[in-house]
């Protein structure tokens, strides 16, 4: 029977417990890293990472372009040079750059100059953005692969990382939202409405004509 005297001693215990988990814990985490990629419609390539193990967070955001805090209507509109992008933040020992790379090619259409699936424009171009030489070289090897694997032009460039922007709150984790929207096809639940959004702008259908048994993400 635990006494009222022997309950300091036992919970000191369990703390030592939990604390001396949470530092292993720590001990085996990898490093955090981040990526930044453009892939045509944000809120698709946010939900796609987002699955990945290894992947810690995934963000919405407009990058590559020299307006400062822009909107999501100018950078859609034209003129800003952003891109639509997703900053991924990835523990580098459970996932590593290069497969999320990887992950990224098969994932997209990198073989379209005008933008992804239905979406038309610069702003939803694909991009690798890179920090370093290091970051650099790694993104042109696995485009290359990209390319060979594919026999055609892979057109998607690596480019300098710029400021990253975030996108607006009700762009963030778009797919998962409970709010009612109107589209195309009337009124539906947020959620709904991405998968409506997804299907009909023929993403994963042009990915598993592209890619066939390597594609990413297509279901």
């Amino acid at each position: 029977m635990v006494t009222t005297k022997d309950f300091k001693p036992l919970a000191l215990s369990v703390l030592i417990v939990v604390a001396l988990l949470m530092q292993c814990s720590r001990a085996m985490a990898g490093p955090r890293e981040t990526l930044v990629v453009a892939g045509g419609c944000f809120w698709c390539v946010e939900e796609n990472f987002e699955k990945v193990p290894g992947v810690i967070s995934a963000v919405s955001g407009y990058t590559g372009g020299h307006v400062k805090n822009p909107t999501y209507k100018q950078v859609t509109r034209g003129g800003t040079g952003h891109y639509e992008a997703v900053k991924i933040t990835f523990d580098a020992g459970r996932v590593s750059r290069e497969r999320l790379l990887q992950l990224f090619f098969r994932s997209v259409d990198p073989t379209d100059p005008s933008g992804q699936f239905c979406d038309r424009g610069k702003s939803y171009r694909t991009a690798i953005f890179v920090s370093n030489a290091a970051e650099k070289a790694l993104a042109e090897k696995v485009k290359a692969e990209a390319q060979a694997a594919l026999e055609q032009k892979v057109v998607t460039p690596v480019l300098a990382a710029k400021p990253f922007y975030l996108a607006e709150d009700y762009h963030q984790d778009y797919y998962k939202g409970s709010k009612i929207v109107l589209t195309r096809a009337g009124s539906k639940k947020q959620s709904s409405a991405y998968k409506f959004y997804r299907r009909s702008c023929g993403r994963d259908a042009r990915v598993r004509q592209l890619w066939g048994n390597a594609a990413a993400f297509a279901g």
